[in-house]
């Protein structure tokens, strides 16, 4: 009864928060039973929000692939996660190698679940509020940008004639209209090149992640990143991994595991953050390539 008053973003993280302290306690086989069921909370939730109906927890992932809810990425990672909860249930398979697999898969669709729901939040907010703004705003503001224009215009204009009257058909009042043209044409492009503060990217781990010294899981572990570490980003290796400054030379991360986010240039300190050196006794992280169903 008390399961049944929480909400589904409850269950989720209590879920998500068990299948970490089981794996801290080893007690693998649990944890990935555990990490399926959470699964199953996200899966019936996104079911119930798209109008697809509840089944079997392999067809509803299918469904929702097929409605483009989900990528084919993420329709892999779900299968992961179902297949080794399967495996622990009915096996007894207690391999920490699959539980920690299982929990970095299952962190990642939370922390989207997490982010689809507050932009849709975001949005509607957003809409409610627009017809208010729409009808409160004042049109003096734009009546007061057009005087700006036209009022060095017409100083430029009663200029020349006060120029012409005082001096009629003389060639060295040319200098001074043209002048006057080029000092009104920086007045009224003035506003037009002011531009918008240029945005730079930052780059953040999503998980703990391994740093490797090339871009396989066979190259040599240089160091585990915790969670909300800032990366010095290069660019992209390929589809599955980045390259990124580490310790004085280039490293290997996962592209998947990272977090691209923009910030104005005002806020973008002048020194870049340095990737983080690893705690001791990190648990395994994502390697970067999302298992694919069996």
């Amino acid at each position: 009864m008390a399961e049944e008053r929480k909400t589904v973003r409850e269950l989720i993280e209590e879920g998500l928060h068990d299948t970490e302290r089981l794996i801290s306690q080893k007690q693998y086989t649990l944890a990935m039973i555990r990490s399926r069921q959470t699964l199953e909370y996200i899966v019936k939730s996104m079911c119930r929000r798209h109008r697809i109906e509840d089944g079997e927890l392999i067809s509803m992932i299918d469904s929702l692939y097929r409605k483009g809810v989900i990528s084919r990425e993420s329709c892999a990672a779900f299968h992961k996660i179902r297949i080794l909860g399967n495996k622990a249930a009915h096996e007894g398979d207690n391999n920490a190698y699959n539980a920690n697999t299982s929990y970095h898969l299952l962190e990642q669709i939370v922390y989207h679940h997490r982010s689809a729901r507050q932009q849709t939040r975001s949005a509607y907010r957003r809409g409610s509020s627009r017809p208010r703004r729409a009808r409160s705003t004042p049109r003096r503001p734009r009546l007061f940008d057009l005087f700006k224009i036209i009022i060095p215009i017409l100083s430029i204009l009663l200029l020349l004639s006060v120029i012409r009257l005082f001096h009629p058909g003389g060639g060295k009042v040319r200098p001074a209209a043209e002048s006057s043209s080029t000092a009104a044409e920086r007045t009224t492009a003035a506003p037009e090149t002011t531009a918008a503060p240029e945005s730079k990217k930052l780059y953040t781990t999503v998980s703990s992640l391994n740093v490797r010294s090339a871009p396989t899981t066979d190259g040599d572990l240089l160091t585990t990143l915790p969670a909300g570490t800032v990366l010095d980003y290069v660019g992209p290796h390929d589809d599955q991994w980045a390259i990124i400054n580490y310790n004085g030379g280039q490293a290997y991360v996962a592209s998947q595991y990272i977090s691209v986010s923009e910030i104005p240039d005002g806020l973008q300190s002048g020194k870049e953050n340095e990737t983080s050196q690893p705690e001791s006794g990190a648990s395994e992280s994502a390697e970067g390539e999302i298992p694919s169903a069996p």
